[in-house]
């Protein structure tokens, strides 16, 4: 009896086993399919001449030094894009933070709030960008014809090199700010309340409540938003499709672009390959200097 009763609970394991690979593989194949083979083609591209016409020659490590060494735009579109992400940045924490403080009210209503300022975050990319388009445009943008009430503009606010990326920048903010006052909201809503009690019993005012209690009790969250902020700000591409193509001189030109550019503009596929792997390298490394220096430590 007693091997039979064994037999039978092997059985079952191996049939809750099976059940459960069952339920896995169509996101391990899934996976497979649109990330861990598309990366791994990627990076044998990146080592080829390619330009998808002819079959892929062997060149070694000429893409990468090519656009290490010898490629200005690709160094141009990299400062664009740290420039990029450090303006964005500290204005999504400001801003984000700002609206998580104010609809963590207890009022009546406050949920139409959140949600209204949640709305731009579940907006597709390319909507947005025809919104603020329109809203750009110089001869008869909303932002313009406000400034005309007050004898100013016309301003060319994508059309001028100066002005274009920090006008993206606006928009990027205005987009996500959303999806970081809810991460804040959560953080907030987890302090514990006999924090704010001891301080209160303390006679502290509300500025020092928030820089003693909250804003430090917040710095996870913040740090998460910043590593996760850096990542997406480095991949920007949408945005610069529809609105700019990196123009104008160049001057909106990012990474993620610059490898669109290579790959289907120029049909390029090795070099657009080595300078998607830099990126990568950039961000990777970036990431890591924020988790050995900057993580809050416990």
């Amino acid at each position: 009896m007693s091997s039979l009763s064994a037999y039978w609970r092997n059985r079952t394991r191996r049939e809750q086993m099976l059940t459960g690979y069952a339920f896995v593989a169509p996101i391990v194949l899934y996976t497979l399919v649109t990330g861990f083979i598309p990366v791994v083609s990627s990076l044998y591209l990146s080592f080829t001449n390619y330009n998808m016409m002819t079959p892929a020659r062997w060149i070694g490590l000429q893409n990468y030094v090519q656009v290490l060494f010898h490629d200005s735009l690709f160094w141009r579109a990299m400062l664009n894009t740290a420039q990029y992400s450090l303006e964005v940045l500290p204005l999504n924490v400001l801003f984000s933070l700002c609206l998580a403080l104010l609809v963590n009210q207890k009022l009546r209503g406050i949920t139409i709030f959140r949600t209204l300022y949640y709305l731009p975050v579940v907006t597709s990319s390319i909507a947005v960008s025809m919104i603020w388009l329109w809203l750009y445009n110089k001869n008869s943008g909303l932002i313009n014809l406000f400034l005309g009430l007050f004898g100013l503009g016309p301003v060319d606010w994508l059309g001028t090199p100066g002005l274009a990326l920090h006008s993206l920048v606006l928009m990027r903010v205005w987009k996500g700010i959303g999806w970081n006052m809810v991460i804040y909201l959560a953080g907030l809503q987890g302090i514990p309340k006999y924090l704010y009690e001891a301080a209160d019993i303390d006679g502290a005012s509300g500025w020092k409540k928030f820089s003693q209690v909250t804003w430090p009790s917040l710095r996870p969250v913040t740090y998460y938003i910043v590593v996760m902020g850096l990542i997406s700000t480095f991949q920007t591409f949408a945005e610069i499709y529809a609105m700019t193509n990196g123009g104008p001189l160049g001057s909106t030109t990012t990474v993620a672009y610059l490898i669109y550019q290579r790959a289907f503009g120029a049909f390029d596929m090795g070099n657009a390959s080595a300078v998607s792997f830099i990126l990568f390298v950039v961000i990777f490394g970036l990431s890591l200097v924020n988790v050995k220096y900057f993580q809050p430590q416990d």
